[in-house]
């Protein structure tokens, strides 16, 4: 039994660690951020409602396409001196974008205002592109 959960966590360990898939020129491709402080993790979640089996980005044709993101985040809920009580908020963040480019590069954040998540998608010049337009937090 012991063997067993070493191999599962090994196993588990290492597609975390597997290099990230070669750019392809005739996909766009979205990194993943969470700027702000208290930010966690931001994974790709769907693409187009369907599931992904990576979540550290996206790579995606030209044209319209649907991103959901799981997004975690700590809220800090007050306290003083060493006794800071935060709590962890769970949230899918939904962005449409109709202009997806070949051969460009999109980054997509997640941030935080207190209790409340929000995603921008900018392109490579740094402009927003597109805002979430649908969240739904779980915790």
């Amino acid at each position: 039994m012991r063997r067993l959960l070493l191999l599962l966590g090994a196993s588990v360990l290492s597609g975390c660690l597997s290099p990230l898939p070669a750019v392809d020129p005739q996909m766009a491709w979205v990194d993943l951020s969470t700027p702000t402080p208290g930010g966690k993790l931001m994974m790709a979640e769907r693409l187009d409602n369907q599931r992904l089996t990576d979540g550290r980005f996206f790579q995606v044709t030209p044209g319209s396409h649907e991103l959901r993101v799981r997004f975690d985040f700590e809220v800090f809920t007050g306290g003083s001196g060493f006794l800071n009580d935060s709590s962890e908020r769970l949230c899918y963040l939904t962005i449409r974008y109709d202009q997806f480019e070949a051969g460009q590069r999109y980054m997509l954040e997640g941030r935080s205002l207190a209790f409340t998540p929000s995603a921008r998608l900018y392109n490579a010049k740094r402009e927003i592109v597109a805002e979430d337009r649908e969240v739904l937090c779980i915790i």
